[in-house]
């Protein structure tokens, strides 16, 4: 079985050049699917398995690396506003729904760490636009052990105009403790697009503010969404994905703890483990797409102000050989997931 692989790059409303690619399967998608990738972290290698795998099973997936990420244009891993990482994927996605090829085809996003924070802010932009979520250890909510003091967000917050790029926020590289396979685990730290610097000071507090103001907001969440989280987890807090769980107003809505998994559900894990991940993915994927599922679809203009700079350049890969040969490319880097353990801001590694 193969599946076609694609890059182009995009300009988006500031002119920025932003990195994209998409996974397309043999036949017609059975829906599509839409990558929102972590902090630090980007979607053509570091999501390859999931774009693969997915596609594999007949789905059609698309991603985007944010700006400063990844093979996008714009100072490294700099946030200067949390919303243009939303409306960057927001505009991506839309202009992908708009394709000839893809109208009338249901719509599901899928996000890791802070790329769950990223998918639930597209979800509110439009609630009715897209048909589900898959969210693993979303960054949604700060855990009470690592909340910082008002105090200390007042002090960094009065140098957030004056040094907003400075790499000062203390952090630790966490990967050791995200990604239990240690062959997985070099992968990660051997991926020259994943940020591994400090976290610059305004890129931290957009990310914290971010979080804060979903926790706030789960009751807002509506759309069907399936959160997966490892009980073992020690770079975010599986009691974030239960309080997402517990507290959106979905009526379908699924959760799913993994006992002894770490934080790299997808690409940390054992092959084993991984394998039964996926297989609980796809399997809600199928259920809501598959006959009686009773998707509604909402018409889509591309209104969006993005702009195609780069012919795609399509290429096949071999599913059985590619994950027969090559490990699950993990995740590296300093981002922030805010959420388990000590310190002032913790900003981990996916």
């Amino acid at each position: 079985m193969t599946v076609t692989y694609q890059e182009s790059y995009i300009r988006n409303s500031r002119g920025v050049q932003q990195f994209s690619c998409r996974w397309l399967p043999f036949s017609s998608p059975k829906a599509l699917v839409f990558l929102c990738h972590g902090y630090g972290t980007e979607c053509g290698g570091f999501m390859r398995e999931i774009g693969i795998r997915l596609a594999g099973a007949g789905y059609a997936v698309f991603g985007i690396d944010y700006e400063g990420h990844g093979r996008s244009f714009g100072a490294r891993c700099y946030i200067k506003k949390f919303e243009y990482i939303v409306k960057d994927c927001h505009d991506y996605f839309k202009s992908v729904c708009a394709e000839e090829e893809f109208r009338g085809k249901g719509r599901f996003l899928y996000g890791e760490s802070m790329g769950g924070a990223v998918a639930l802010l597209v979800h509110k932009k439009n609630p009715t636009f897209y048909n589900g979520a898959i969210l693993v250890a979303p960054m949604c909510k700060i855990s009470e052990k690592v909340k910082p003091h008002p105090v200390v967000i007042n002090i960094l917050t009065s140098f957030e105009e004056i040094i907003p790029k400075w790499k000062i926020v203390p952090t630790k590289d966490v990967i050791d403790s995200a990604f239990k396979d240690p062959v997985k685990r070099e992968m990660i730290r051997n991926n020259k697009l994943i940020y591994q610097d400090k976290p610059r000071l305004k890129t931290a507090l957009e990310m914290l503010r971010t979080s804060m103001s979903l926790e706030h907001t789960l009751h807002e969440v509506t759309f069907p969404f399936f959160v997966l989280h490892g009980k073992a987890d020690t770079v975010t807090d599986p009691e974030i994905s239960k309080a997402l769980y517990e507290r959106a107003s979905s009526k379908d809505k699924m959760i799913k703890l993994y006992t002894g998994m770490w934080h790299g559900l997808t690409s940390g894990e054992p092959e084993e483990n991984i394998a039964l991940v996926f297989a609980d993915i796809i399997a809600w994927l199928d259920k809501h797409t598959g006959e009686g599922s009773a998707i509604e679809v909402q018409p889509v203009e591309d209104d969006t102000d993005m702009l195609r700079t780069k012919p795609a350049s399509p290429t096949k890969v071999d599913i059985i050989e590619r994950l027969a040969t090559s490990a699950s490319p993990a995740k590296k880097g300093t981002y922030f997931c805010g959420l388990n353990g000590r310190r002032l801001l913790h900003l981990s590694a996916m």
